[in-house]
This record gives structure tokens, sequence and C-alpha cells, in this order.
């Protein structure tokens, strides 16, 4: 069969995005006039994939009768080793004009926007496609309307869940504060208050933890849409993975592009949010806006435009949200990563003396907030029931009853590399940058090391000594620790100190 070639695994995981490796002498790349970065259509049996091709140079791993795919190609052809697939120009992406009319300052239909999404999960469009149309949608290129159509197809391109409900209560925090870990505990006495919160969360884009990544370390978040849903009928919620339930695939796609861009996209963001919200079934959203000057958030005008783009699309397609904002000029809670922020967040549960006194309150004040959004309730007293459920230790037992329903429960454990940052000099901690000390737990290994990150030793406004530990590194090796520890030396304004002159 000389119109296909064997296939094998590379092992080379490229995340979502399809890759296949061809000889540079391989027949059919020279008949096909395939080059490097071409886009390659490959069939197997029922099944077909798009994928970018790279090229192996003579005289490398690949022989010229065989062609390699990444680890994501391999899965979704539910490829065996030795399969013999066909390869082929694909046809060109339907949404590619649209994309091109964004670029230039069009506007977009829904239609577009749909076809976009279309060509996106199927993989046909390349990165470069997928970077052109986030970069022409950055800022505030996508007005309102756009948005709200680009919310509607990324929650019609996958499940929506339906839980029969009059009121299903969710919360979102937009992010960029380290620590900022309240989902667990909010969901625990939201749940325990006898209110439905499924919660589908993110593992980290650019942070030291995800919602999902902490999580993990006390419980299996992994879980496809019927195990959620069992979960969430046993005991009222649930804290899981949202990216294996095919909620908003597409999301996936845009985030794994934005990453690297770093854009701030007020529509994409909205979209992002709410089309999950949507499709996880909720009714009433609150949104937790942390704005400060090193937070994602960083003026109140930023957070007032937010703040209304959500709030308005989110009417548009049926939700109710709510806006809260909160400080975020400073980490919150002692643990950044993703065993030292479940620590934290037993402290809280546990009412276990020294438990960080902030998250306990911020976490208060959003499940108040989600309390009070829910039908029937008393204006303004949901904060007092958040607080007797969390000191009577309902909620406590309603976490770990989560827990045991999504798996098992397991306690956090320590990282076994350890050393303590010192202050310079005597005075007060006057401020924390936020991106600095969240790139040195990043440095450490988090998240993908659950145990690594850092724990703040100082809080702002409190005094210190020369010679004072100021935070701790942890860390899985002696290497990622000492990695850690040279950007932190070099980076000693992640932590602010007025000197004491008195």
């Amino acid at each position: 069969m000389t119109d296909t070639l064997a296939m094998l695994p590379s092992g080379i995981d490229t995340y979502r995005q399809p890759v296949v490796y061809m000889h540079e002498d391989c027949h059919i790349c020279r008949s096909e006039g395939f080059a490097a970065e071409t886009r390659i259509r490959v069939d197997l049996r029922d099944r077909w994939i798009i994928a970018t091709l790279n090229v192996v140079a003579r005289g490398q791993w690949l022989a010229v009768e065989k062609a390699a795919l990444s680890v994501s190609a391999w899965e979704a052809l539910k490829a065996q080793a030795g399969d013999r697939a066909r390869f082929s120009h694909p046809e060109p992406p339907v949404s590619s004009s649209a994309i091109r009319a964004k670029a230039y300052g069009g506007r977009l239909k829904r239609e577009d926007f749909a076809a976009i999404i279309r060509d996106t999960l199927d993989n046909r469009l390349s990165d470069l496609d997928l970077a052109a149309f986030i970069t022409a949608s950055a800022g505030n290129r996508l007005d309102e309307g756009e948005t709200v159509a680009l919310t509607r197809e990324m929650q019609a391109a996958g499940e929506t869940l339906d839980w029969g409900s009059e009121a299903v209560l969710d919360k979102h925090c937009v992010g960029g504060l380290p620590g900022n870990r309240t989902t667990p505990i909010v969901v625990a006495i939201v749940a325990a208050a006898g209110h439905l919160i499924p919660k589908t969360s993110s593992r980290a884009i650019t942070s030291p933890a995800g919602t999902a990544d902490t999580m993990e370390v006390m419980a299996p978040v992994a879980l496809d849409a019927a195990a959620l849903r069992k979960v969430v009928e046993a005991e009222g919620g649930c804290v899981v993975w949202g990216g294996g339930l095919n909620l908003s695939p597409a999301d996936d796609h845009f985030i794994r592009i934005e990453r690297p861009l770093d854009f701030d996209s007020t529509g994409q963001l909205v979209a992002s949010v709410l089309s999950k919200k949507a499709a996880v079934g909720a009714t009433d959203v609150l949104i937790d806006m942390p704005v400060g000057p090193t937070a994602k958030v960083r003026s109140a005008q930023a957070a007032a435009s937010l703040g209304s783009r959500l709030s308005s699309v989110g009417q548009a397609i049926g939700l109710r949200v709510a806006i809260h904002e909160s400080d975020g000029t400073a980490p919150v809670g002692r643990g950044i990563g993703p065993a030292l922020e479940a620590a934290d967040v037993l402290a809280v549960l546990r009412r276990a003396p020294g438990a960080p006194t902030d998250l306990r309150e911020r976490a208060l004040d959003l499940a108040g907030r989600l309390l009070d959004l829910a039908p029937g309730a008393e204006s303004g007293e949901g904060r007092a029931q958040a607080e007797t459920l969390l000191d009577t230790g309902a909620a406590e037992a309603k976490f770990l009853a989560i827990c045991a329903a999504q798996g098992g429960f397991h306690e956090p454990g320590e990282a076994p590399q350890r050393i303590a940052m010192t202050a310079g000099v005597s005075g007060y901690l006057t401020a924390i940058d936020n991106r600095l000390i969240a790139r040195i737990a990043k440095l450490a290994g988090a998240p993908r090391q659950q145990r690594a990150g850092v724990r703040l030793l100082v809080r702002v406004g409190e005094g210190v000594e020369k010679g004072q530990p100021l935070y701790e590194i942890h860390a899985e090796t002696t290497g990622e620790l000492a990695y850690a520890r040279v950007y932190a030396e070099a980076h000693i304004g992640a932590l602010t100190l007025s000197e004491d002159t008195a």
C-alpha cells in the first residue's frame, strides 16, 4: 500500500495539538509536497484528524517508511503500533475568512463564531490561525454582542448539564491572587446548607495552583459527567476538574494559545467563564474579582468594566451573575502551591488554631453572598448562616463526604526540601508582589510537583527583625530548590520591607 505509512507512537506530548512526524525522504511527504508546519489530514479506519507536520532530518530516529504521532494524535485516532494510515491535504478551514475579517477590524456574527469553534475542535485551525483569532479579539475588540455570540457557541459545542432544579449555585474567581483557595470551603458550606453547587474548576494556567490542582491533593478530580452527577446527587456539591467533561471544550484550545501570548481579552475571558457556568447547569453565579496592582484586575476602572460585561452577558444567556470585588493586594493564606494551599483549606474547615484568618473570612464572605442569591433567602443573612455551618463542623463533614464520593480523601503531604528566605533589614512588611511570589513557587516545581511551592511566614503589616524568616521555599528535589532560591535572591522585591530606623 504505497499510499499509506505504518504508524508508531512518538511518546511526545504536544498537549491538545496533534502532530505528525515524517522523514524528509518519505515518498508521501515528497509526492504531496508536505513541508514543516503543513496541516495534514490523517485517516485511519473510521477516524480522522487534522495534524501539524514536523519533518525529521535524515539519519535521525524515524525510518523513511514510517510516520510517528504525538500523544494527543495517537489517542484521538485510537491507533495501534503498525496501523497504516493515509495522509492527505485537508480542505481549507471554513472559518479562515472570519478570522481574517476580525483581524482587519470586522464584526463577527454568531455563525462566524460557530465556524471558528467547529474548526477549532476539528483541529482544522493551526496554532497560527488560533493565535490570529485570539490576537484580533484581544483587549476590548469583542463588543458585547460578539461576546454573547461567542459564549453561546462555546457552550453549544459541548454538553450542558440539567439538574431539574430551580436554583443551581456556582462561583468563579477571575484569578491572579496566589493562595486564594476559597472554592473548596465555599462548596462545602453551600452544600451543607442544602443547595446544589456542582463546581467544575480548571488546572493552573499561569499560576502555581488551580482549584483542581489543590483539590486533587485531597481527592480525585478527573471525573466524567456520570460520576459528577452521582456525587452531586448524593452530596449536593463537588469540586472536579472540568477538562474531562466536554463542557465548553473549545475553551481548552483557546487557553493553550492564550497562555504564552498573555493577552488581556475581556470578551474571551467572559465567554470562557460564562460558557462553562452555563454548561454545568448553573442558574446563579458569583464572580470573585480580586483587585490590586499585581493581581489580574489591577484597577477599580478595569473591575467595573469587566463586571459590567460579565453581568450583561450573563443576563443575555440566562444566568444571574453577581460580582464580589475583593482585596487583591497580597496573597491569601500561607500556602502557595497545591499541597500547601490544601493544608490551609483543611485548617479553616477544621477550625484549627492558627488557621489563616484571611482565607476563612474571604470564604465566609463568598459563601454568604451565594446563600443570599438562593431563591427565598433573606438578603443579608447568608453570612451568619455560613459562619454557623463552618463553626459547628457541618462544612467540614460535608467536605469529607464530597471527597469520599469523589473517590476518597487524602491528607496533604509536605515536600522534603525546604529553605527559608530571611529579612535583610529590620522593619515592617509593607507589600508582597503577587506575580513574583507566584513565580518563585512555580520555579520550585508547583503545580506539577504537588508539594512544591512557597509558605509565607509573615503577613503584610507585621514587624520583622533582620535575619528573621519571611517565607519558605518547598521543593521535591535539591535542584528545583536551588533554582527557585537563585531567582528569589535575585528578586528580593517579591516582599517589600520598610526599614525600621527607630
